[in-house]
């Protein structure tokens, strides 16, 4: 069976989506920072690792990256927790493309994705089945969901033909969205872990957020439940953002997040295997009582629907943390819930 991971957080912008390398690299993220997720009360971590930073553009291992994913599998193994390895960026594959990615586009691409895992598992294999799993990639954005489903395959028999016990995690297309659940390919295989990423409504989530142009469309006053921007403060921006947001201020509460989960829920019901939503978050920007009242009836779903999770992110601008390393709360929040 597939492992039972429980509540996690995502160490980001430390093998994936940063530009520090050498000692600004080593010193982000360390064994102290695994003691303390694990004193809080989490269960697992997730690894975003980036192709880039894995490998060269000749296709030779960075070593020291490498070195740096070994050590955390350490800390965590030593503080009794368990992994996810994720596969995050490719040079074929962003998330966030403008155009189709050359994944879905290249066979040669899909064959290298492959060959990539290949490569993971001969350095990962001898990490404990019971403890650390594999997500082949995060947030797949193929225009054409079977393309998805054929490239996810290649990798995960890739996987599979060397490690057949190992747990997978494998995502649904267009940013492991939960609405396009119904669209995955999921193969007969027990050790599998089906995953999704929730991040709405994203006028609470992403306001104000830099790479979604309609959430900065607004810069007031959030709330949560309800509808995210109070008609009265809708009627004071200028057209178009205003017509833009209105069709975005649908009202939103712990109800509608369930309903939003159906899909995964019926996959999870119809295959026996596990969920777990490995992103989610609130970006920092949005005043703390509508970030925590989020977060607890997100987390409550989650618990009531026995679905694993790990939020987006531990440092960054969704953080459990602040630039000085305090606490923001969220991480207090979110394990009250769960337990």
């Amino acid at each position: 069976m597939a492992l039972q991971i429980g509540c996690g957080t995502n160490i980001s912008h430390w093998l994936s989506q940063s530009d520090r390398r050498g000692a600004a690299r080593k010193a982000f993220f360390g064994r102290d920072d695994v003691r303390r997720l694990a004193d809080w009360g989490f269960q697992h971590l997730r690894f975003p690792a980036d192709e880039e930073q894995l490998w060269d553009d000749a296709g030779k291992p960075e070593n020291e990256a490498f070195d740096l994913l070994e050590s955390a599998l350490d800390w965590a193994l030593d503080e009794g927790m368990k992994a996810v390895v994720d596969l995050h960026i490719l040079r074929s594959h962003y998330f966030i493309s403008a155009t189709e990615p050359k994944l879905f586009t290249d066979p040669a691409e899909a064959v290298k994705f492959a060959a990539l895992w290949r490569q993971l598992s001969a350095r990962l294999k001898r990490r404990p089945l019971e403890r650390v799993a594999y997500e082949l990639m995060n947030e797949a954005v193929a225009t054409n969901p079977d393309d998805w489903n054929r490239v996810a395959m290649q990798a995960f028999q890739a996987i599979r033909a060397l490690e057949p016990k190992r747990t997978i995690v494998l995502g649904s297309n267009r940013w492991n969205s939960a609405l396009t659940f119904d669209q995955l390919q999921i193969p007969d295989d027990r050790e599998t872990i089906l995953t999704f990423h929730y991040y709405l409504p994203m006028l609470i989530t992403h306001h104000q957020a830099n790479w979604w142009p309609e959430g900065m469309l607004y810069n007031g006053p959030l709330q949560y439940p309800g509808r995210p921007i109070a008609p009265e403060n809708l009627s004071r921006v200028s057209e178009p953002a205003r017509s833009t947001l209105e069709a975005l201020n649908e009202p939103y509460d712990r109800a509608h997040m369930v309903r939003d989960f159906a899909q995964p829920l019926a996959a999870a019901k119809r295959t026996g295997m596990p969920l777990y939503c490995g992103e989610f978050g609130v970006y920092s920007t949005v005043q703390q009582p509508v970030r925590l009242a989020w977060y607890r009836d997100v987390i409550t779903a989650f618990k009531e629907h026995n679905i694993a999770w790990a939020n987006w992110d531990y440092k960054g601008g969704f953080a459990l943390v602040d630039p000085q390393g305090k606490s923001t709360g969220i991480a207090e929040t979110m394990i009250g819930a769960w337990h």
